[in-house]
């Protein structure tokens, strides 16, 4: 044995080793950076905030203000398992050392899964408004050609990924900085022109919209959930590069709390002014015209932006195609972990041998995601919108899971301190508890044709394709579970509450 494997040893004899990741490279900035990059904050609102007004209608900032709740929660329970095992595979390693093979397989699998679903949208999102904003309609409109220039920056995302996080944040500084400037001139100029009487259509800021009595269907309020769930998807990005953070145990989950709190400053404030400004009508860009829904800001920006419309159209490109780089990030960094402890094939464990990135198991998510995005776009653009629509799914899966698994891991320390029994008990237990039910009203809603854009077997196509995703993943984990060299994930060997996780030393 070696005198660098010696030296890594605990104290019990288990070897503690890292990955080989390029430890070090972001601080608490660029983590919050490469977290706010994830959640694609402009195009997420700006795809949203039209549907979650149709489902609630003006309460629409209370459904912003009730889904953050959950996922504050839930990065609660993140941030206290990453001070215990910062290991990059997250929800896949915290569940199996808290429930077991099973349940870690499938929580790795659900994040892959609606990483892939995310992907596709956000890469026909950058395609469509790179011809927007070069002012060719003919093109932006053209199925052929928005899918061929979609695939060719979700293959460019792909290849930054694999060079490195540090190229990937200086990147995202850039195109992060564009989108919250269009962000805030953006709200700023509706709140504006709300209040000097330039649109008849404009209403006066209400209280109530932040009432939950005025809410007129359960059903579509937790519908609007789901989708607001979706716009603050993506922080975990924070703590999925957590090998290499600076200061691992505690940087990644300060990075993902300042996320969440920038992100619900940025949709309420956003979507106060929006609505201000707009009003509810169903004509001109009234908030409930349904030719506006897609993306009330590219109708909107036009109006208050004036000759500088197009700034606003280059932010929401570069939401999405930043979106579409921060994605494959954690991703990958996922299936490197499930590899390291046989989970997955040990292929997708190697590294680039300059860059120290999971090389393979980036390239495997990039052509995943074009793969599902070309087939989705070839079925039909319905199922495309159904899948966005149906992600939610995977997404209040995992976030569940994760919320669980501090509970159960921590239970023996939740009498020690006030301080452990809110943070590793009440508060996540709580965020799970949320979260399950979102999945399972959501599921059940979903299952009504009303409910998608697609009807597939008779029932909604969100459905199938939601729970169809989740349920392909208990196939794969079979399909693996045959094979010899998975044996010793499965019965527990190399992953379980004892073993040490395979973390860089500090």
């Amino acid at each position: 044995m070696s005198k660098k494997t010696l030296d890594n040893a605990t104290d019990t004899g288990h070897i503690h080793v890292g990955k080989g990741l390029n430890t070090g490279t972001l601080g608490v900035v660029g983590s919050t950076i490469i977290g706010l990059a994830s959640t694609a904050p402009l195009y997420s609102l700006a795809a949203t905030l039209g549907y979650v007004i149709v489902a609630v209608g003006a309460q629409a900032p209370l459904v912003f203000v009730v889904a953050c709740i959950p996922m504050v929660f839930a990065a609660f329970a993140y941030q206290e398992l990453n001070r215990e095992m910062p290991d990059c595979g997250t929800t896949f390693v915290w569940g199996a050392k808290a429930f077991g093979p099973v349940v870690g397989w499938i929580g790795g699998w659900a994040v892959a899964v609606s990483a892939i679903m995310v992907l596709a949208n956000v890469g026909e999102v950058t395609g469509k408004y790179f011809w927007l904003l070069l002012g060719n309609e003919e093109f932006a409109s053209n199925r052929v050609v928005v899918v061929i220039t979609s695939v060719i920056f979700m293959a460019i995302m792909t290849f930054v990924s694999t060079v490195g996080v540090q190229i990937g944040e200086r990147m995202q500084m850039i195109l992060m900085t564009i989108q919250i400037v269009a962000m805030v001139a953006f709200g700023v100029l509706a709140l504006w022109h709300a209040l000097d009487g330039s649109n008849t259509g404009s209403i006066a800021f209400d209280w109530q919209w932040f009432n939950p009595a005025e809410l007129g269907s359960w059903s579509g309020f937790m519908e609007a959930v789901l989708l607001a769930l979706f716009i603050y998807w993506g922080w975990g990005t924070c703590l999925a590069l957590n090998e290499e953070t600076k200061n691992p145990r505690k940087t990644p989950g300060r990075a993902a709390i300042s996320t969440i709190v920038i992100l619900i400053v940025l949709y309420v404030g956003i979507s106060v002014a929006v609505m201000m400004f707009a009003g509810f009508g169903d004509t001109g860009f009234g908030l409930t015209n349904e030719a506006n829904l897609d993306d009330v800001f590219s109708v909107l920006g036009g109006v208050l932006f004036g000759p500088w419309g197009w700034f606003l159209l280059l932010g929401v490109m570069l939401s999405a195609a930043s979106s579409t780089q921060t994605t494959i990030l954690p991703t990958a960094r996922g299936t490197l972990s499930m590899a390291v402890y046989r989970a997955l094939p040990a292929k997708f464990a190697e590294l680039h041998p300059k860059f120290k990135t999971p090389w393979f198991s980036t390239t495997v998510m990039g052509v995943a995601a074009i793969v599902y995005y070309v087939a989705m776009s070839i079925l039909s653009e319905d199922m495309l919108a159904d899948s966005l629509t149906s992600m939610g799914l995977a997404v209040a899966l995992y976030y569940a899971i994760t919320s669980f698994a501090c509970v159960w891991y921590f239970r023996d320390t939740l009498r020690d301190s006030a301080r452990n029994l809110w943070m590793r008990g009440i508060l996540p237990g709580l965020g799970g508890l949320m979260l399950a039910y979102a999945f399972i009203q959501s599921a059940i809603d979903m299952i009504n044709v009303d409910y998608s854009y697609t009807v597939i077997f008779g029932i909604g196509g969100a459905f199938v394709i939601g729970v169809g995703a989740i349920l392909f993943g208990f196939v794969l984990m079979g399909i693996w579970w045959l094979r010899p060299n998975s044996k010793v994930y499965f019965r527990g060997e190399s992953l379980n509450r004892d073993t040490p996780v395979l973390v860089p030393d500090e």
